[in-house]
């Protein structure tokens, strides 16, 4: 039996998805397998050493200590895509919303109301809010992962000329895009071209400020910029600047920041991204399964710190090993199960950067104390039987 601690509300058919003859879950437990987590922080937060797995229901994992959890052999996963039209569509509301300047006309309506010559107002002032057509305009997309392609691909739709951007795009994602949408090869050759511009990146110390004054400066006078990936991925004061001396007309994004509210052009949702029932739903049934498979199996999809790694069960015991990405492990690990008499049936190992994912089903007689023998190995982080 495992048990699982909620830290947020999750979808109960995400938790549906943990039976209970396998699985307890308590939001009070204080020596929990794995945790679920949507937006809770969890860097102050004392973690067990019972714990294995942390599951995010949802992209970012910001509000989880990665590296904390990577040293004391903590898998933390994330759910890519499970929230991608959730987030496409409140894109594309925002692109045809802030083209046509809806957000200031409907507050402009909205003071007519007891109006004696509401009509003849109606017809005088609705000329100070028109606004763009999206067919035939350019659209440049930075990023063209889950969210990235079904915005490129909506605006395709919607009679846009699409340039994207995306130097480590994946080949599912390549897949996914519309053939009409046009592949640059750098910023400074999509940038000038754009009427609108729109960021699906994940945000990291390599992403921060990827629109700033630099870029800025290289496209179009009146740009319209959409964010609705990260805050952190548009330099703020750049983006006031741009909209200050008319390089940019409007900036649309879904992170309020005191320095934005109330800026004219500026228009903010309150983290609006990933909230529907769907997604939701989407996020905890994907973060569910990702926890039960780990814990139950010891595969890994979808991890933000270890490799990727699944096989079959082939019978016998399965023995999963977190270590360090050094010379000499594996043979040690396995020099272990040699020295105990037990047959390797089937072994898979991926790395990532200085951390490793070793898991071997192992067939004959198992020695209750091997686990503490492997973990004396060398360079072993941590080690589970299963």
């Amino acid at each position: 039996m495992y048990t699982i601690k909620t830290l947020n509300a999750i979808s109960p058919v995400g938790l549906a998805k943990l039976p209970p003859h396998l699985f307890e879950v308590d939001s009070d437990a204080a020596e929990p397998q794995g945790i679920l987590v949507r937006s809770a922080d969890l860097h102050d937060m004392p973690l067990p050493d019972s714990l294995l797995a942390i599951a995010r229901a949802g992209a970012g994992t910001n509000n989880i200590p990665i590296d904390k959890c990577t040293a004391a052999g903590i898998v933390v996963f994330n759910t890519p895509g499970a929230n991608a039209n959730a987030v496409a569509e409140l894109v594309v509301g925002a692109l045809v919303a802030g083209s046509r300047n809806i957000p200031d006309a409907v507050n402009w309506a909205q003071g007519l109301k007891g109006s004696p010559t509401l009509a003849k107002d109606v017809e005088k002032g609705k000329k100070q809010f028109v606004g763009p057509e999206l067919r035939g305009k350019v659209l440049g997309v930075i990023g063209l992962g889950a969210i990235g392609a079904k915005v490129a691909n909506a605006a395709v739709a919607l009679g846009m000329e699409v340039l994207g951007y995306d130097p480590y795009i994946s080949i599912d994602a390549a897949w996914s895009l519309s053939r009409s949408v046009q592949h640059c090869v750098s910023l400074a050759d999509m940038l000038p071209r754009c009427d609108y511009l729109t960021i699906h990146v994940p945000y990291m110390p390599s992403t921060k400020h990827t629109i700033n004054a630099q870029t800025l400066n290289m496209c179009k006078d009146g740009v319209r910029v959409l964010n609705f990936a990260r805050g952190e991925l548009v330099d703020a004061a750049a983006m006031l600047a741009a909209l200050e001396n008319g390089k940019a007309a409007q900036y649309f994004c879904d992170f309020p920041s005191e320095e934005l509210l109330g800026v004219k052009g500026v228009y903010c949702t309150p983290h609006l991204g990933a909230s529907t029932p769907e997604s939701e739903t989407n996020c905890a049934v994907m973060a569910a399964a990702e926890l039960s498979d780990y814990l139950k199996n010891g595969n890994i999809s979808h991890s933000v710190n270890l490799p990727d790694v699944s096989q079959p069960r082939a019978g016998g015991r399965r023995v999963c090993v977190i270590h360090k990405n050094e010379p000499g492990v594996i043979s040690a690990i396995t020099g272990v199960l040699t020295s105990a008499s037990l047959n390797i049936e089937n072994m898979v190992n991926k790395s990532r950067r200085d951390v490793a994912y070793t898991m071997i089903d192992v067939t004959g007689n198992l020695d209750p104390a091997l686990a503490g023998k492997l973990a004396a190995a060398g360079s072993v982080i941590r080690v589970r039987i299963l």
